[in-house]
């Protein structure tokens, strides 16, 4: 086999493909890349290690239940009039893998019933008047073709594979020799594990703000496939590296600690340090530890890295449901999500396929009753085999603008903060949701502008808003809340984005004074958060301040400060986070 510790992102992808193809079920691939040279590359390489004997199949995004695990064969059951069970897709994969295409589009559900496949090692099927347990042991390739923040494969399946592998247009190096595969195979069961290694993953992963502990076990488990693959009957720093590079560095969600070399200098030169029970034992770990955790921050993506600099890497953790806001049910509109018994009335959508899959085991019987003699088959169906069409209608989202026009900001950031309102309400306006403007000086806040999707009335009521007064926090945010109300009540998704310093100093009842302004401005964001309100908070100080960083934490929403930021800067902020919230 080619060296597999080379640290070039090229050379990582191609080992990303052995690795898959020696042992697909603990090395599954999250494989983020848009169709170019550098996807077909990798995909010939992956195609030329696949072993012959092992089903390799695609699985399109909206594959339904009864082929994705398996059920009633209507064909063959229509045609035998009793009930013949049909293998599903993943019972077909067992021993080999499925290709999910674009599966940052993957229902939820479905992702879910194929992690909870992945963890059991076999497929339930309970349906259609089946009861069996079929073993599927399989391995997942999923294809996130979108890259983009809005569209992400869903946590309950990419949590579960290994490899999470991000391509760019660098050439893939293809002279892998698959010849090895086979001895690496017979290796891997064989080969030893110390626990050095493991907690060098650990904390590791600790380090990185890794918040599963199924990301250490899929890199001891990429690591020990790598040093099969290197003929090597025991793990290697090298291994050790390469998974963290591969598995632990794209789930950062925080950069670690910087070494702390001054402190330990410190406390050897210390004379109430005591002495260690074990010096040997620490000598040995501590560069293991720091070569597992210099290679992982070393591989993390140059977008990934930026957003961990600047408090935003949780934005790839978290699962978006799209530009348009949440989901609701709905009979008639929408996208397809599965079945429903009920009555046919007008309106309603008939499901063909799903009403005969229920009516077909039946068949023998009602003929029987029915004293039906001929040899061309005829379905019987009953009033309790209808099956509806089910849809799930996306919501328009309200983004509640809430403005602190207040003296404090006057004097420093409301321009700046009008024209990144400005900017976002452009923003909102191309995806079709509505707006609404609150403002918040003197001793009251008002509603400037209610929910419209009309782009120049927003306008203008931005560009007439006066600045300087007092800072009524509490009455903005409770006025928030009752927006936020009324829009729920509309079917909307509200989510509030806040633009202020924080330093409240006109209390609930119009009466000054900061303390008793400051304590009902936390009760405030209390009932916000009890709420569930979706909300950021834009600190609009020069300096951040504790007070903004207390009131959102009570309020339950994202935190930006950004001192020194101009109207464009601050823009692409809001617009970020807002990206991230359900």
């Amino acid at each position: 086999m080619a060296e597999l510790s080379s640290p070039s992102p090229s050379a990582d992808a191609a080992t990303a493909a052995c690795l898959f193809a020696l042992d697909p079920v603990g090395c599954s691939v999250l494989l983020r890349a848009r169709h170019g040279p550098a996807r077909d590359a990798w995909f010939a390489l992956l195609r030329r290690l696949w072993p012959k004997d092992r089903p390799l199949r695609r699985v399109p995004v909206g594959i339904p239940d009864s082929r994705l695990l398996g059920g009633l064969d209507l064909a063959a059951t229509l045609a035998a009039g009793r009930a013949v069970a049909e293998r599903g897709v993943l019972a077909e994969c067992d021993g080999g893998a499925i290709i999910l295409t674009m599966a940052e589009r993957l229902d939820p559900g479905t992702a879910a019933r194929i992690a909870h496949a992945i963890d059991e090692g076999e497929v339930l099927v309970a349906r259609d008047g089946l009861t069996q347990r079929l073993p599927a042991r399989f391995g997942v390739l999923a294809l996130d073709e979108g890259l983009a923040d809005d569209e992400l494969v869903p946590r309950a399946l990419a949590d579960r594979l290994a490899i999470h592998l991000t391509l760019d247009d660098a050439l893939l190096p293809t002279q892998m020799d698959e010849a090895g595969l086979d001895a690496a195979r017979a290796l891997l069961p064989r080969l030893t594990t110390d626990e050095r290694a493991i907690a060098a993953l650990v904390s590791a992963a600790l380090a990185l703000g890794i918040d599963t502990l199924r990301a250490p076990l899929h890199a001891l488990t990429v690591a020990r496939a790598a040093a099969a693959l290197a003929g090597r009957g025991a793990l290697a720093e090298d291994d050790i590296a390469l998974a963290a590079r591969l598995v632990l560095a794209p789930r950062a969600t925080c950069l670690p600690a910087p070494p702390e070399s001054a402190a330990n200098e410190d406390a050897e030169h210390s004379p109430q340090t005591p002495p260690q029970e074990d010096p040997a034992t620490e000598t040995d770990a501590r560069p293991l530890d720091n070569v597992v955790l210099e290679a992982a921050k070393a591989a993390i993506p140059p977008d990934l890295l930026a957003d961990l600099q600047t408090g935003l890497g949780m934005r790839r953790h978290a699962r978006s449901v799209g530009r348009l806001g949440a989901e609701q049910k709905g009979r008639r509109r929408g996208r397809p999500s599965g079945t429903r018994p009920g009555a046919l009335r007008p309106g309603e959508r008939l499901a063909l396929v799903e009403t005969i899959r229920v009516a077909a085991p039946w068949q023998r019987f009602r003929r029987a009753e029915h004293s039906v003699r001929t040899t061309t088959p005829r379905v019987i169906v009953r009033r309790e085999d209808i099956r509806l069409m089910r849809f799930k209608a996306p919501t328009e989202r309200t983004a509640i603008f809430v403005v602190d026009a207040s003296g404090s900001t006057a004097l420093a950031r409301l321009a700046e903060a009008k024209g990144a309102v400005e900017l976002l309400l452009s923003d909102c306006y191309v995806r079709r949701d509505t707006v609404a403007l609150i403002a918040f000086r003197g001793s009251a806040a008002e509603v400037i502008l209610p929910p419209t999707n009309a782009l120049a009335r927003a306008r203008r009521a931005l560009a007439c808003l006066p600045g300087g007064g007092g800072t009524p926090l509490a009455s903005a945010l409770d006025l928030v809340g009752k927006l936020a109300d009324q829009v729920a009540r509309r079917g909307r998704t509200p989510i509030a984005v806040l633009l202020t310093d924080g330093r409240a100093n006109v209390a609930r009842d119009g009466t000054p004074g900061r303390p008793k302004a400051e304590e009902d401005a936390l009760a405030a964001a209390r009932q916000l958060r009890a709420q569930r309100l979706s909300a950021i908070l834009i600190d609009t100080a020069p300096r951040p301040q504790p007070t903004a960083q207390r009131l959102a934490t009570e309020m339950g929403a994202r935190y930006l400060a950004l001192p020194y930021a101009d109207a464009e800067r601050l823009s692409r902020a809001v617009r970020a986070g807002m990206e991230m919230q359900p």
